[in-house]
């Protein structure tokens, strides 16, 4: 795995979007300040590939993903492994409870030649290759089909992290193994021995069934060929001998089933002539017509009848007038003696109102003449009453008087003193007034009720007047109308003669109506009646045409009775010549069939001679048994060709089970892969020896032993000690070596599972002492020179990183962290 772009943005220390170009970078440094986040870009490449960093530990928890106070961290990394290009991508978002969780990851396998500048083009997901990953849980397989190495050997090989630089170094054996298993793809050998056991199983599974196969292929020798042949010869002989005797069969067949034809035909026109009966209402139906036809002849002349009489009364009825105007003027007589009645009546009370109002007259003279005495004494009452007054008031004055003195009334002086009434007349002379105020009083009303009485009796006389005058105009009027009149009595009975004649004509229009209707139903029966006779005629016609053939005589279309008669007679006569003949055409049936059926015989012996079943198709019963002998024979040489392909194919199923079988047995319990891996270990360590031997100043080799490690240290009379014995810069040298030597090693040793492209290493430069520090320079510079693999380191020491001929400065500020690429 070679990586050649990183991108970045919310990760961890990196908030803002940052990109890592590793294009031509085949030996590189990330450099910078101790927690500027160089680890971090390490990190990333880990967590783009397997949803993970070494130092987040085993729990795997991708909060540590997300920058302080982020809600989304996205890595992208594309990567080259094995002559192929993807890109790796996994996005992690915090929801809205905080929880932090993987919103998005794939793998894509890119164009060939994609150039990863073209990804700040604004390309689509679409436009980076075909899917091959697109769920966090498909990643995994995805990533180990890509890189061939799981998260844990990617981190021991790869990528060494911090504090785990000497994984490889300190591994169990068990588990060495299975790194350099993955590594060297020695896993291939187990599916070899998998896939030849499958093969052989196979292999056998066919052969089982090919010998199956042809034990179900017995009897295809060339005896069964040659009685095939000769069964084929006696078919087609048994065919030849059925051509030649069919026709004269079938000829014999013909003649016998004419004579019987022949036969049926004689026994079919005797049936037929047999059911020639004349129908029992032959006759009736010719009656049944005439006897229509004279009722609805009656019927006719009974409507002529009605209608002659109907039009009779209709003229009578109009030369009697018009009752209308008969029963006006009979209501005129009635009218006129109505108004006669009135105006005598009138007349009477006229006479006598006139008497009343006279009588009202006098009533009111009288009335008045009462009321003038009244008034003109209430008039003296009224003098008495203020002259009382007068005198009483004089009275009062009288007192007051002196002789001489000055009145007090006219101021002249009073000659003497009158003497003082004896009592006041006002009492008596204001009952008088108040009794002639009465008696005016009831004059006047009895004038006024008198005046109304007058009054009522002159409109009275006004209306008798005005009524008198309009009765005897009307008199007047209705007496001229009636001037011709014969009478009310003769007007009555010429209405009596209307009414009658109009009872007539309505009797007279009910008789046409029944009349016509009886006409109606008449010609119907007359229909009815003939088209039972047309009925009768069609069955006649029928039953004639149906023996048209034989020759009946003609019929006498005027009496279908009589033409039945004479057709029966016909057929009577023709059924007793058929019956004679009968007899010599049941005798040529019988002797056409038993020509037949000998015929037949020969036939079915050369079927049974044979040793086939007899067939009423001989013909094709001959061509049928050809076929089938020349099938069987077909059927035994294409079994016998399928013996000998069968057993040419068992043969080879035999070698390739034998074969398959072998080869799974030579590397059965993976004995083959135990020695490679040996060889492997020795090479790696034999390898590893010579770097650390170069590493240490010729202080130490590296050796191994049933899987374990160990160093000879030749300063101490070559004591050979543990690999956890080494101090911290004992065991970095040692690590470095292994590392290297496994980077160095791999292509020639790996069959191509998995490919060590690149090494990065994020450990333990600080320890290392001037001189070793240049030897570590040396040969990492070396390594790189090669140009198969890349070769990366993360330090903070100026004097290695400034022979790193490509270096990342990585940078952090109070908001994120930076990388500028410098060098070449």
């Amino acid at each position: 795995m070679r990586p050649l772009r990183l991108d970045l943005a919310g990760f961890t220390v990196f908030r803002d979007e940052t990109t890592v170009d590793f294009t031509d970078a085949d030996f590189f440094a990330l450099v910078g300040p101790t927690g500027s986040g160089k680890s971090t870009v390490l990190d990333a490449i880990c967590f783009a590939l397997y949803g993970t960093v070494p130092r987040w530990g085993s729990t795997r928890g991708i909060g540590n993903a997300l920058a302080p106070s982020a809600n989304e961290a996205r890595v992208r990394l594309v990567f080259d492994s094995g002559g192929a290009r993807y890109v790796a991508s996994r996005v992690v978002r915090r929801d809205a409870r905080g929880s932090v969780k993987t919103a998005n990851a794939g793998l894509q396998l890119m164009p060939a030649g994609f150039d990863p500048g073209r990804l700040d083009t604004g390309l689509t997901p679409d436009d980076l290759g075909e899917v091959i990953a697109g769920t966090p849980a498909e990643m995994d397989q995805a990533v180990l089909d890509a890189i061939g190495l799981p998260y844990e050997q990617f981190t021991s090989c790869v990528v060494l992290p911090q504090g785990q630089f000497a994984d490889f170094l300190h591994a169990k054996p068990a588990t060495r193994q299975q790194i350099l298993v993955n590594l060297l793809g020695l896993g291939v050998y187990e599916r070899v021995q998998k896939l030849a056991a499958a093969r052989a199983t196979e292999a056998e599974t066919r052969l089982t069934e090919v010998d199956r196969m042809l034990a179900g292929l017995g009897g295809a020798d060339e005896a069964a060929l040659a009685a095939a042949g000769e069964r084929v010869e006696a078919m087609r002989a048994l065919a030849a001998a059925v051509d030649s005797a069919v026709p004269e069969l079938e000829r014999a067949d013909r003649a016998a089933d004419e004579a019987a034809g022949r036969l049926a035909a004689l026994d079919a026109e005797i049936a037929e002539l047999d059911r020639l009966r004349p129908p029992a209402t032959a006759a009736a139906v010719a009656e049944a017509v005439t006897a229509a036809r004279a009722a609805a002849a009656e019927a006719a002349a009974a409507v002529t009848a009605a209608e002659e009489r109907e039009e009779k009364v209709r003229g009578e009825l109009a030369a009697a007038g018009d009752d209308t105007a008969i029963r006006l003027l009979l209501k005129a007589h009635e009218e006129h003696d109505r108004v006669a009645g009135e105006a005598a009546g009138i007349r009477a009370a006229l006479a006598e109102a006139t008497a009343e109002h006279a009588a009202a007259a006098g009533a009111l003279d009288r009335a008045r003449a009462v009321a003038d005495r009244a008034t003109a004494e209430l008039e003296a009452a009224r003098q008495s009453y203020q002259d009382a007054q007068t005198a009483d008031r004089a009275a009062a004055l009288r007192a007051q008087l002196t002789v001489d003195a000055p009145c007090p009334v006219c101021a002249q002086p009073v000659p003497a003193v009158p003497d003082l009434p004896a009592g006041s007349a006002v009492a008596a002379a204001e009952a008088a007034g108040k009794a002639a105020r009465a008696a005016a009083d009831t004059a006047g009303r009895a004038v006024a009720e008198a005046e109304r009485v007058v009054r009522d009796l002159e409109r009275a006389l006004d209306r008798a007047r005005d009524r008198s005058g309009q009765l005897d105009a009307a008199l007047v009027e209705l007496t001229g109308q009636l001037a011709d009149s014969p009478g009310p009595a003769a007007l009555r009975r010429e209405l009596a003669t209307v009414a009658k004649l109009r009872r007539d004509l309505e009797q007279a229009g009910g008789a046409v109506r029944a009349a016509r209707d009886a006409n109606r139903r008449g010609r119907a029966g007359v229909e009815a009646a003939e088209e039972r006779m047309r009925a009768a005629w069609r069955d006649f016609d029928t039953a004639r045409d149906a023996v048209a053939r034989l020759g009946p005589p003609p019929a006498d279309r005027e009496d279908v009775a009589a033409a039945w008669t004479a057709l029966a007679g016909w057929a009577a006569g023709s059924v007793a010549g058929r019956r004679s003949d009968r007899a010599g055409a049941a005798e040529a049936v019988a002797a056409a069939r038993a020509t037949a059926t000998e015929l037949a015989g020969r036939i079915g012996d050369l079927f049974t001679a044979a040793g086939l079943p007899v067939s009423t198709d001989h013909r094709r019963a001959a061509a049928v048994a050809v076929e089938r002998a020349e099938a069987d024979r077909q059927r035994l040489v294409e079994r016998r060709e399928q013996v000998d392909r069968l057993t040419g194919q068992r043969d080879g199923h035999e070698r390739d089970a034998r074969t398959a079988r072998s080869l799974a047995g030579h590397l059965r319990a993976n004995n083959f892969e135990r020695w490679l891996l040996a060889e492997a270990l020795d090479l790696l360590v034999e390898g590893a020896s010579g770097i650390l031997r170069e590493l240490s100043g010729g202080q130490y080799d590296l050796i191994h032993d049933k899987g374990e490690f160990f160093v000879v240290d030749h300063h101490d009379a070559g004591l050979r000690r543990g690999v956890r014995t080494l101090s911290g810069g004992e065991t970095f040298q040692a690590s470095l070596a292994l590392a290297l030597a496994l980077s160095e090693q791999l292509a020639g040793l790996s069959t191509a599972a998995a490919s060590l492209e690149s090494i990065v290493l994020d450990e333990g430069f600080g320890t290392l002492d001037v001189a070793t520090l240049d030897t570590v320079a040396a040969t990492l510079e070396n390594l790189a020179a090669r140009g198969d693999r890349m070769v990366g380191l993360v330090t903070h020491v100026p004097a290695l990183a400034e022979r790193v001929p490509v270096r990342f400065e990585v940078s952090k500020d109070a908001r994120t962290a930076r990388i500028e690429r410098t060098g070449l």
